[in-house]
């Protein structure tokens, strides 16, 4: 059964469907070197999320933060300390806008709605400490500022996402920062010769278009 109405033919579901194959597609590209065709398989997977959002008549906000992944994934497919920073932008962007989309759906109040939920959001803050903590030393002096601010924005993203009442919204906000966390660690903790880096990337690429894909649908379907 599809989660949108109208069968496989309805371009909302045909749309999720070519999504997961490009999220698919991309784990079997993990290994290659960046090219145009890499990029553009990685860039579809969550693009085609946002188009899902745009013809199920979604939140702008919702729209607008899933083209602004798509943008940060096509940036940092490539390699470069500018494609980086222009990636780190692009998602620091995309997470004002789930901010803004999840306090405007939800209420402070759900916060201590149910007891896991602030347990939940120590757990965040302890993440978000633990990551600054770990990578603002070991990084260069002009990537400082952007990654604290970039942990921040993150932070309060998961927070907002605990004020909402939509179970798939809060575990996807919680995978977005698990899938942050492995990749910090990846990129700026891991030996570049350790074997563990190529399941680190598997594990990154999973955990953040699961994250991407429940925040879509329990926005769009909640």
């Amino acid at each position: 059964m599809m989660p949108f109405s109208g069968g496989i033919e309805a371009t909302a579901n045909a749309a999720l469907l070519l999504s997961i194959a490009a999220a698919v597609l991309t784990l079997f590209q993990a290994e290659r070197e960046p090219s145009l065709r890499r990029s553009a398989v990685k860039t579809l997977a969550v693009a085609l999320l946002a188009v899902i959002s745009t013809v199920e008549h979604g939140p702008l906000l919702l729209t607008g933060a899933l083209v602004l992944s798509a943008a940060g994934d096509a940036f940092l497919s490539r390699i470069g300390e500018r494609a980086f920073l222009a990636g780190l932008g692009s998602f620091l962007a995309a997470h004002v806008l789930y901010i803004l989309l999840f306090a405007m759906s939800g209420g402070a109040g759900m916060l201590f709605s149910d007891l896991w939920r602030p347990v939940l959001a120590v757990a965040m803050v302890l993440l978000a400490a633990a990551m600054a903590t770990l990578l603002l030393p070991r990084v260069e002096h002009a990537l400082k500022t952007p990654i604290a601010v970039y942990v921040a924005a993150i932070l309060a993203m998961g927070l907002a996402a605990l004020t909402t009442q939509s179970l798939a919204v809060i575990a996807g906000a919680t995978l977005f920062m698990v899938s942050d966390g492995i990749l910090a660690t990846e990129r700026f903790l891991t030996a570049g010769a350790s074997p563990v880096r190529l399941p680190m990337r598997y594990a990154v690429w999973i955990t953040y278009y699961a994250a991407q894909l429940l925040i879509a649908l329990g926005m769009l379907l909640g």
